[in-house]
């Protein structure tokens, strides 16, 4: 009887062991097939706008491990509402950088082989490069070139650093970001919306050259689409137009506002988000509107460039920087007519109008002008108003 029992066990056993290596071995088959039709998505259909087709190189997840020494935090150079960036190494000895996506980036995988597609048909001078990307279970990663002096952020808003940019430096960035946006809006394939241009989102190679990157929320228009309106606001305070950040309202001309801010910020070294100045509560928008219409406003530059400066040139940036953030959308110049006005001392400039909004900031804490200006720290409160003009 017990010999019996002993068999009949066995036997249970064994079945129970077999099924569950053969649910094993059909989930993986499953898991790996899935993984292969994901990583070769970009090779098999996609197709640019003149039928040609797209073919982006894959990179094998343990390649990016390896790479990144496992995504060490040593090597993290970066971080977003996207995810988080690493500087990585491969056996080449190429340097590259990982934007490895947070699951909870809100980004599907239809989303992101979007994104990595749009990029992928971009070719400009003043555009990162994107070398690749891997998509492997649950890991979505965007492979981009590296550059050493990271972002222009890292530099004008840096007490040090940015004595690193002279005049000549800085208006050969301000140049080749306007090159950069109008070929997004007018030159390329597409008609591309970045929706978030920022001092962060502009790199700088070993020659200072910047180039336009995160293209995590750009939009494509098609056809004769001049507009569009979204529900979800997506973007960085102080860059985002008045009509976008108030009704969902964007356009090329929701860029060329950022720009504007942009132009603004790299001639005087602050920031727009959370300007603070002695004499008022303009933030930098403002304050540049306001020593315009007070014929000074070589008074918006930062101290640094202090001698090593074209004034004539300069004005004419200040100016520029002030067409681009108008209230009215239909009054801001087009990317195009931003590049020749930089590029042409002859060219006549029309008279700025008054600025969409100026943003009063106060600080919820007892801080001195400068700790104000000077910090970025996401804990910092600030209450605003939108003074109505």
């Amino acid at each position: 009887m017990a010999s019996i029992i002993i068999v009949v066990l066995a036997t249970v056993v064994g079945m129970i062991v077999s099924a569950l290596t053969g649910f094993y071995i059909c989930q993986l088959r499953k898991a790996t097939i899935k993984a292969r039709q994901e990583n070769s998505v970009y090779k098999d259909s996609e197709k640019g706008n003149q039928g040609d087709e797209l073919e982006l190189p894959t990179f094998d997840l343990s390649m990016v491990f390896a790479a990144t020494d496992k995504f060490s935090s040593g090597n993290k150079i970066g971080e977003g509402g996207f995810g988080s960036v690493y500087k990585g190494e491969l056996s080449n000895g190429q340097e590259i950088a990982v934007k490895r996506l947070s699951q909870s980036s809100g980004q599907g995988i239809k989303e992101f082989k979007n994104e990595v597609i749009l990029i992928a048909k971009l070719q400009h001078r003043n555009l990162v490069r994107l070398l690749g990307c891997c998509i492997q279970g649950e890991e979505r990663m965007l492979i981009y070139e590296f550059l050493q002096n990271k972002s222009l952020d890292n530099f004008i808003f840096d007490q040090t650093r940015r004595k690193l940019l002279p005049w000549k430096k800085r208006f050969n960035i301000i140049i080749g970001i306007a090159r950069g946006l109008l070929y997004l809006h007018e030159d390329s394939r597409l008609r591309i919306i970045h929706r978030d241009l920022k001092a962060s989102n502009i790199l700088l190679d070993n020659d200072m050259d910047p180039k336009i990157s995160d293209f995590g929320i750009a939009r494509i228009f098609g056809g004769e689409q001049i507009e569009e309106k979204t529900k979800r606001v997506m973007g960085t305070y102080g860059y985002m137009s008045p009509e976008y950040a108030m009704s969902g309202h964007f356009s090329v001309k929701s860029d060329v506002f950022s720009f504007g801010v942009l132009v603004l910020e790299i001639i005087s070294g602050k920031k727009n988000w959370g300007f603070c100045h002695h004499e008022h509560d303009l933030n930098l928008i403002g304050h540049a509107w306001k020593l315009w219409n007070e014929e000074s406003p070589l008074k918006l530059m930062d101290k640094e460039l202090e001698g090593s400066f074209s004034a004539k040139e300069v004005v004419r940036c200040i100016q520029v920087g002030l067409l681009c953030v108008q209230q009215r959308p239909e009054d801001r110049p087009t990317m195009s007519s931003v590049v020749f006005m930089l590029s042409n001392e002859s060219a006549e400039l029309s008279q700025p109008k008054e600025p969409g909004f100026c943003v009063e900031s106060f600080s919820v804490k007892n801080e001195s002008s400068s700790s104000r200006h000077t910090s970025s720290t996401a804990n910092d409160l600030t209450i605003t108003e939108l003074a109505g003009r």
